[in-house]
């Protein structure tokens, strides 16, 4: 073997090396290589248990029972309620009633006023003192219903049963002292039904 070819020996002996150290600088492999994850795996839950039959016969009864709770309610409450109808249809027949009982009363007590009025006015001459006579009769008649006579002329003014339709000047009578009755007012079983018109007294 010549010395020219055992020059050329060894340069062909060093390529593979070079080639090598080229694949190297083209992928490092220092560096991790990336996997594919693929499809994500689902995380796994607790398992879902099926109710058993008997469990579902327990839900059912269950049920069943508030249902049946449920109507009673309703029906109770239907119940209470045409009670409640049924009671407030009897208080207003009866308030009727007495209305109507206290009227006819009060209209058969008034029939000898109305009397008394026709004798009055078929009498010759003075009718005064039969007319009087009839007042004093009627004033009985309405006072044994609870009708009386407010107080006014000379007493003083009170709100509640007197109303002033016009103040006058008096140095004789203290202020809110009634001086005069336009209209007399009345109470029914302590409960005022018209008040009293009244001239009030005034100072200056």
């Amino acid at each position: 073997m010549s010395s020219e070819e055992n020059r050329r020996e060894p340069e062909a002996r060093e390529e593979p090396e070079a080639l090598e150290g080229i694949d190297e600088a083209q992928g490092s492999p220092g560096e991790p290589v990336e996997e594919d994850p693929g499809t994500p795996e689902e995380p796994e839950g607790p398992p879902v248990e099926e109710a058993t039959e008997e469990e579902l016969a327990a839900l059912s009864a269950e049920l069943e029972v508030t249902r049946r709770e449920r109507d009673e309610y309703l029906d109770a409450l239907r119940r209470l309620k045409a009670e409640f109808d049924n009671s407030r249809k009897r208080l207003e027949r009866e308030r009727s009633r007495i209305l109507q009982a206290a009227s006819e009363r009060l209209v058969v007590e008034l029939l000898p006023v109305l009397d008394n009025l026709d004798r009055a006015l078929e009498a010759e001459g003075d009718i005064r003192e039969g007319v009087y006579a009839t007042r004093d009769h009627l004033v009985e008649v309405l006072r044994s219903e609870g009708l009386v006579p407010v107080a006014s002329d000379g007493q003083p003014f009170d709100p509640n049963v007197h109303e002033a339709v016009m103040g006058q000047p008096s140095e004789d009578h203290e202020e809110g002292t009634i001086l005069q009755t336009f209209q007399r007012g009345y109470v029914l079983n302590g409960k005022p039904v018209r008040i009293a018109k009244v001239v009030v007294a005034r100072q200056g």
